[in-house]
Order: C-alpha cells, then structure tokens, then sequence
C-alpha cells in the first residue's frame, strides 16, 4: 500500500499475547508491535493489542479456534512470508505463547526456508496465567510437585495419549482445547479412582467474559453445564484446586453427603 514499505527488509516477529487481558502483553511485544508493517493476529488475541501498531500497518485476522478454522496453518505461513517479503516487519500475534500448542515452531521453520530472520516473544501461557489468576497454582508444596500441559484433542480429533499417563500420575494437570471432550477426560480420571479430585474449568480466563466451574470430577460435567461454560475454555485437575476459595463449601457438602 506504500512503496516505501516494499524497500524494507522482511522480518518476522512471533509475538505471545497472553491469556487475553491486554494488559498482561509484555514490553518487548509492545515494542515489535510499535514497529509493526503488517499484523496477522488469532482470534484469541484481544483485538485492543492492534492499537499499539502503526495506524497504516496492515492488520490481518488469520483466526483458528474450535469450530472456525478460518485459514489453515499453510495458509498463514504462507500469508506471513508473502507480507515479510512485500511489506517488512509481520508480527505473528498469537494468543498465549507461541510455542505452547501454538504451532509457533513450524512458522520459525517456514520462514527459515525462505531466508527471512525471525525472532520469538514469549507470551504468559494461558495454561500457568489463567489459573493463577483464580488464585490456583500449578505446584504447591504439600499438594503438587509438577503439572502437565495437555492437549485435550489431537489433531485427528481424539483424546490425547498423554492424558491416561497424567491420570496416573499425582500432578496438576492443565488440559487445552477440551472442553468439548470434559465427559471423556473425566471418565479418564475416574477409571484412575479420582472421581473426588478437585477440577476447575475457566472460560475466557482473564477477560471480561471469564467464567469459573469448581467441583470434583464425578460431577464437574454436570456443573459445567449448569454454569454455561464452553469455548474457550481450560481445564485444572488436581489437588491446588482445593486452594479455591470455592472448594471449601464443595468439600464441606461432599463430607455431608459421604457422612449420610
């Protein structure tokens, strides 16, 4: 759209922006923001971030989400590369962090094969920050000493192998992208003999549309229900949920019950 943009040298910056409050973006991403020629943004990135690039820069929805798979991963790579090299400096603008089932490691490889140098900007992963938001760490002593980051669908649209190894396992376990499969990982825990452990569900964590579901997992479907949560939306199996300050009325009513 300028001719002085087509003399740039193509770049491209792969930018994490958080869990989708705008204000959890770190400085270094706002800066390669502010030097932005093109923006290709996901869609769940908070859209308030485009205002920290250039008014003339070219901004771009590339979204995928669960049921809209606007533009496939081949598209975007190659969008990102025809820009860089038409346009200068793309930032990749991705939600979470990059490389944390961002796909962000096959874009760097994708603009290597063509020569354009690429650099990474780490975002706060929903997987840690979201929860954390609600007051639930990942590890706690006593309670968790790890967690899992999980996959709660493949890209074959199945459960993932990896959540039968964590159910097994006495880690905090963070799943992504399944609560459209709650039913299946629930059944995966309760097949483990945890149909007590505490689960919390968090839709839009850290926007204004966060929703939260606290229960155990015999009935966490049931309350995810209840609540309307979908996507998108996580989910935190383990004993750090019993830290929720809602937890403590849930166990009260399930010691009742057990009592009876």
């Amino acid at each position: 759209m300028i001719d002085q943009q087509k003399t740039k040298q193509p770049q491209i910056t792969l930018v994490g922006a958080g869990p989708g409050d705008a204000e959890l973006i770190t400085l270094k991403a706002v800066k390669a923001l502010n030097t932005a020629d093109v923006v290709l943004y996901d869609a769940l990135v908070n859209e308030e971030l485009l205002a920290y690039a250039p008014t003339w820069a070219v901004k771009v929805y590339v979204g995928k989400r669960s049921g809209d798979h606007t533009h496939s991963q081949e598209t975007i790579n190659k969008l990102m590369v025809d820009y860089a090299i038409n346009y200068g400096h793309v930032v990749r603008l991705k939600g979470g962090d990059p490389f944390v089932f961002g796909r962000g490691f096959e874009e760097l490889e994708y603009a290597a094969s063509f020569n354009i140098p690429a650099q990474v900007i780490p975002g706060i992963s929903s997987s840690i920050g979201v929860p954390e938001l609600q007051h639930i760490p990942v590890t706690h002593r006593g309670l968790s000493e790890s967690f899992w980051v999980v996959t709660g669908t493949t890209a074959e649209g199945k459960i993932s192998p990896d959540l039968y190894d964590a159910a097994k396992s006495k880690a905090t376990v963070v799943v992504l992208m399944g609560i459209h499969k709650l039913a299946e990982i629930a059944d995966i825990f309760k097949n483990e003999g945890k149909g007590k452990l505490p689960v919390a569900v968090i839709q839009s964590g850290s926007t204004s549309n966060e929703k939260v579901a606290i229960d155990v997992v015999d009935n966490i479907v049931v309350t995810v229900k209840e609540s309307n949560i979908t996507s998108p939306a996580l989910i935190i199996l383990g004993e750090v949920v019993s830290l929720h300050s809602q937890f403590q009325a849930i166990r009260e009513f399930y010691d009742f019950v057990d009592t009876k």
